[in-house]
């Protein structure tokens, strides 16, 4: 393996909410973003979670059905775990605002939220808490480059101009190397959630991207039949 491929490890994020449509949601969120994500419905298997995941942050509901999420970061406070935390909840009094963060949060969101806000405010605490890594916006393989900062990409040294969904999609692609990614997966990450037009039209965007890249090396973008699509080296 290219040495250079290497990228930066993704942080780990702890996802406790007893809501299984708003874990699904925030989850699919946080992974397009690039980060490795768990998730808990209580506050007992949160604070196993913790434990085993060891995340460095947590977005924690404040109603569990065991105990509130309060509770949660008291506990963890008492075994010294030293986890950020952004509380989530429907309540909003000022009250239940001012306990959160002096109980051991770092922020406090209402639903409903904007998950692109969520996605700021973690990164904020992140950086904050000294967890984010300067290199984390270089995405590699091989001798392809993606700079998350600049929206620049470049094959064998060579700039390769994407279109918005081209990019999106080759990010996708790099935040999950050499792993097989279903035709349902890329749909739903690269088109926002909520595509249901035709699917042809992942097909179409991978022949794009294979026109701009394959000229300057390998093919790297492999077809699996009848599951989708890799970021691989064609095996030889």
């Amino acid at each position: 393996m290219n040495p250079a491929a290497a990228t930066a490890e993704p942080h780990r994020v702890l996802v406790v909410d007893d809501e299984p449509n708003i874990v699904d949601v925030i989850t699919m969120a946080l992974r397009f973003q690039g980060f490795q994500v768990e998730s808990a419905g209580t506050g007992r298997d949160a604070l196993a979670a913790v434990r085993t995941f060891d995340p460095h942050l947590m977005v924690l509901d404040i109603m569990l059905p065991d105990m509130e999420g309060f509770e949660v970061a008291e506990r963890l406070g008492a075994q010294r775990a030293n986890v950020p935390i952004i509380f989530l909840t429907a309540r909003d009094a000022t009250q239940d605002k001012v306990r959160g963060l002096t109980s051991g949060g770092d922020d406090y969101v209402t639903k409903p939220f904007s998950l692109a806000e969520l996605v700021a405010r973690i990164r904020v605490i992140l950086r904050r808490t000294g967890a984010a890594s300067p290199s984390s916006s270089r995405l590699t393989f091989e001798d392809l480059e993606l700079d998350e900062d600049t929206r620049e990409v470049t094959r064998a040294g060579q700039p390769i101009e994407l279109t918005a969904t081209e990019y999106r999609l080759l990010r996708y692609l790099l935040l999950n190397p050499r792993r097989v990614l279903t035709r349902a997966q890329l749909l739903d990450h690269v088109w926002e959630y909520d595509f249901d037009g035709d699917s042809r039209i992942l097909e179409t965007y991978v022949s794009y991207l294979r026109k701009k890249l394959d000229p300057h090396g390998p093919s790297l973008i492999q077809t699996v039949r009848g599951v989708g699509y890799a970021l691989r080296l064609a095996r030889g």
